[in-house]
């Protein structure tokens, strides 16, 4: 079906085809002609498949008519990350470019000021992530009581970052009457019971069963030694490999993003590094680099696995297995879009094969290996697959010099020790309590 048959304005059907976009996907094709008729939706469907432009093209439609009060936005939307807040501003500026609304967003790492700035002169459509919103609703810049609509997007990733709380509060500050929109790509049971609680008799649009991967991702597992230098030399090897144009690296520290981003520079690799204790500017500045393909490696934690619309990403390499395996469906997501074909390799050390294991239940299908599998690790030589640091050395040179005078100590102690008596072997049988045939110290 065309979008001009979807109920949608003429001004967003222009922008439309502007853009380049003849017909829905088919997320939109289901979700547009129900969030029109002012119906709660929950949307359930893998990333890259048009989620964001089925919740945003038909809010441009409804906001046609209205004007915005100042602290008082019209409609609500809440992202998980900085960077997704911003790309669905971005769809905003592309798909709004012939109406006159006031978008504002609501993300850490930008001044108080120039946010409550925009607020006061009345805002039609509000992005923010809970906490900074919840921050300025404390402060008293904020009023939530005139939202119509209210969009909760990326909610398993919600659900991983600790703001179901936060998400549950704000709910409660919103009207009970407003219109909900709940998109999510996997629906744990905490999602289920969330949705529920937020939505009133919803349509359900689910494109595919929660926790798959899209069939244009070609996935693969590739077999490492155990320890981390053995996973960077693996990685630089898959790296140099033939048909690689770009690449996401995927790691489930923060930390271990900066060191492995320092060890593809000295290796010649143009890479740039994104995750959650950079500021804003940084942030924002590696994604962009990477966008216009002036840095062909992105090393990235999990704030890079969800939603990010980089469309032309060939490969996806999984450096840490992940520890949920939810984050593995959000990983390889973000190649193989918009109906392109992708590569995603996952580089698994012997510690590794539980969360590999886990990750097959959940995707309900069997990842094939490019070469040789992984070994089990031997039992209790790692503590775990999160942390793959070798054992403690049982002794080193500096150990045993601290501990000679101890053992000198005790040597003199013993020394010291006055004899003991012998023991009555007769003691079992004698008639008499054995407690009193217990060792006594001789007199000097």
């Amino acid at each position: 079906m065309p979008f001009s048959k979807l109920g949608l304005s003429d001004k967003v059907l222009a922008a439309v085809k502007a853009a380049g976009y003849p017909t829905p996907t088919p997320i939109q094709d289901q979700a547009i002609p129900h969030v029109l008729e002012g119906r709660d939706v929950l949307g359930i469907a893998q990333t890259g498949t048009g989620k964001t432009a089925a919740f945003v093209l038909p809010m441009l439609t409804r906001l046609e008519s209205g004007r915005a009060r100042a602290r008082m936005p019209r409609t609500l939307i809440l992202e998980p990350t900085r960077e997704l807040a911003a790309q669905v501003a971005e769809h905003f500026d592309k798909y709004g470019s012939k109406h006159k609304l006031n978008v504002a967003l609501l993300i850490g790492g930008v001044s108080f000021d120039d946010q409550d700035a925009k607020l006061t002169r009345g805002v039609d459509v509000l992005i923010a992530t809970p906490g900074r919103l919840l921050d300025h609703f404390e402060r008293g810049r904020l009023l939530l009581s005139g939202v119509e609509l209210l969009v909760i997007d990326e909610a398993d990733r919600m659900l991983d970052m600790g703001f179901i709380p936060d998400i549950e509060r704000i709910g409660k500050l919103v009207p009970f009457s407003r219109q909900t929109l709940f998109f999510t790509a996997t629906m744990p049971p905490e999602i289920q019971r969330i949705a529920d609680t937020f939505l009133h008799n919803p349509v359900r649009v689910e494109v595919s069963r929660p926790a798959t991967t899209a069939v244009t991702v070609a996935q693969s597992l590739v077999a490492s030694g155990p320890e981390p230098s053995d996973k960077r030399d693996t990685l630089r090897r898959l790296l140099r490999g033939e048909g690689l144009k770009n690449a996401i690296v995927f790691c489930n520290r923060k930390r271990e993003v900066a060191v492995l981003h320092r060890s593809l520079l000295r290796h010649g690799f143009n890479a740039v590094a994104l995750h959650g204790d950079l500021d804003q500017p940084a942030r924002m500045a590696a994604l962009d680099q990477f966008r216009r393909g002036d840095a062909a490696i992105l090393v990235a934690s999990d704030v890079a696995a969800r939603g990010l619309d980089i469309p032309d990403v060939s490969h996806v390499v999984n450096f840490d297995v992940p520890h949920h395996p939810d984050d593995y469906v959000h990983r390889i997501g973000r190649t193989g879009r918009a109906g392109r074909a992708g590569t995603a390799v996952t580089i698994v050390a012997p510690q590794d094969r539980k969360a590999v294991d886990a990750i097959e239940r959940l995707t309900g299908q069997t990842i094939a290996w490019s070469g040789e599998p992984a070994r089990a690790a031997p039992a209790g030589r790692f503590r775990s697959h999160r942390d793959s640091r070798p054992p403690r050395r049982e002794s080193s040179p500096s150990r045993e010099r601290a501990a000679a005078p101890v053992a000198r100590l005790d040597e003199a102690r013993s020394r010291r020790r006055p004899a003991r008596a012998p023991i009555i072997e007769e003691a079992e049988s004698s008639h008499l309590p054995a407690f009193l045939f217990r060792p006594v110290p001789l007199k000097a």
